[in-house]
């Protein structure tokens, strides 16, 4: 797969950093939402695009439960996890892993948070059956060894996407594998010094699709396709607060 266009555009987006401080902070701000919206979103998440803006300055919705609050919430605490983690730059790691989704099921499953699940797994809806629980700490560390591999091997889009679909793949947790998946996914894009990419929730059926062909078929163009044209709509922000379109 080409990424020259990708290539080109973190290029562009270069030379106008550092940015300010303000187009930063706006940036940010907007980011934070949208990725907790539509993350939260893919696996059932009932709170709008809005809803999640609100309930993250600390407002509750009512008629939503506390669940919905809290994912809300401790996505946007994981995210800043992440953006910790990029500035350390240090190989991906299990403990990175845990860490961050230990984070997500924070005063939702203290009990599994950050623990490796004890009972088999069935993903609704996809053919793949996850590994049995007995090897999901092997899997794991063999992940981990793999993803320092991938890392000096293959492009940094690349990369990210083959992170995110086999860490799902493994399915190392009982709940909140998803949302750590896209983290992870962001993670490794912005240690390459790409943009966080956004999947939108309206990519739902065809996100879950080209996973289950990754893992059953070993095909993961589909599922990098996927995510490039996520990656290359998070440019589209920056062009729009730095004024400059998105043509060149």
């Amino acid at each position: 797969m080409n990424f020259d266009k990708l290539d080109a555009l973190k290029q562009r987006l270069d030379g106008f950093r550092p940015l300010s401080p303000e187009t930063v902070r706006n940036l940010h701000d907007d980011l934070v939402v949208r990725w907790t919206y539509n993350s939260n979103a893919i696996e059932g998440n009932t709170l709008t695009l809005k809803e999640t803006k609100v309930a993250l300055e600390g407002i509750t919705i009512g008629g939503k439960t506390m669940r919905e609050h809290f994912e809300a919430i401790n996505h946007r605490e994981a995210i800043l996890f992440v953006e910790d983690l990029v500035g350390k730059n240090e190989p991906l790691s299990e403990w990175q892993i845990n860490s961050l989704h230990q984070l997500l099921l924070k005063n939702i499953d203290d009990r599994n948070a950050g623990r490796y699940r004890t009972q088999n797994v069935m993903i609704s809806g996809a053919e793949h059956r996850p590994t049995d629980w007995l090897n999901v700490p092997q899997e794991m560390e063999a992940f981990v060894r793999q993803c320092a591999i991938d890392r000096q091997r293959l492009h940094p889009v690349e990369y990210a996407a083959r992170v995110h679909a086999d860490f799902v793949k493994i399915h190392p947790f009982v709940d909140g594998n998803g949302r750590t998946a896209r983290l992870l996914n962001n993670l490794e894009l912005m240690k390459a010094g790409f943009p966080p990419a956004v999947l939108p929730v309206e990519e739902r059926l065809r996100y879950y699709e080209a996973l289950d062909r990754a893992h059953c078929n070993g095909d993961y163009e589909p599922f990098v396709t996927l995510m490039a044209e996520a990656l290359e709509k998070a440019f589209e922000p920056y062009w729009y607060v730095l004024g400059v379109g998105k043509k060149w």
